[in-house]
């Protein structure tokens, strides 16, 4: 790929995309701009690339712009670099600004949305990405590059950005929110805290792993490890009597409810 990225806005999302672009050399140049002088020194500690504060210039010495500022600080970036913008590929990572929003501001520009997630820290991102009718499939396939180079990421329709938002954008907290409540089960039964976590986090990691990479579907994995009248049918029982299995469908539908919420509040 070989292009010049700016990232402007160089906190955690922006410095795990900065170390994957930085580590796998997709970038022939990195420029990061922030505000604080404290967040650019450590930026320019842990890589061998150039920061400014200014974003203008970091607009103007890049081929691709990610916008990696909170939602609220969006449109105060956007007005500042609007007449610096001339070709270059504008990428926004803020949840729920939608690419309308943005192209009412930056007319005619190459727009493509992410909705990534926190487990791009750990190289194991989950996202979704939506491209604005002046993105072209260079544009797409930049950005398809670089975020399947830290995980998983999938080109969808703008409308299913809420859906992504909902399922690996809050997905973390939901799932640590279930591997707290296992390890807290198991320091009661005894175990050690430590090792109670290690454990409950280990067993989601292989989990992901055995569904992802052996071809196994969900239903097939709790075949697998749930015997008649053995310890994982006995659990299975109470989640079923819980309806577990309906609270979780309605957590995510909540998170959707909200992520359109807020999206409309532009």
């Amino acid at each position: 790929m070989q292009k010049s990225i700016s990232f402007i806005g160089a906190g955690k999302m922006a410095t795990a995309l900065i170390s994957c672009i930085y580590s796998k050399n997709l970038a022939k140049s990195i420029i990061a701009s922030d505000k604080h002088e404290e967040t650019l020194k450590k930026i320019k500690k842990q890589f061998n690339i150039k920061t400014t504060t200014d974003n203008k210039e970091a607009v103007k010495s890049s081929d691709i712009v990610f916008i990696c500022v909170k939602p609220q600080d969006v449109d105060k970036v956007l007005y500042e670099i609007k007449d610096a913008a001339k070709n270059q590929l504008i990428v926004s990572i803020a949840a729920g600004i939608t690419i309308k929003h943005i192209q009412s501001i930056l007319k005619n520009k190459k727009i493509i949305r992410v909705m990534p997630n926190i487990n791009c820290i750990a190289g194991e991102i989950a996202a979704g990405f939506s491209a604005g009718k002046y993105a072209g499939k260079e544009d797409i396939n930049c950005v398809s590059e670089i975020l399947n180079s830290a995980g998983k990421a999938f080109l969808i329709d703008e409308s299913l950005l809420d859906a992504v938002t909902a399922l690996s954008g809050s997905g973390p907290a939901f799932f640590a929110y279930f591997i707290k409540a296992m390890a807290e089960a198991a320091i009661k039964n005894g175990l050690p805290r430590d090792i109670a976590f290690e454990l409950a986090a280990q067993t989601a990691l292989g989990t992901g792993k055995m569904l992802l990479g052996k071809g196994i579907s969900a239903d097939e994995l709790i075949g697998m490890v749930a015997s008649k009248k053995g310890t994982t049918e006995a659990g299975l029982k109470i989640l079923e009597e819980n309806k577990a299995y309906d609270i979780t469908i309605k957590a995510i539908n909540a998170a959707v409810k909200r992520s359109k919420e807020l999206g409309k509040q532009q």
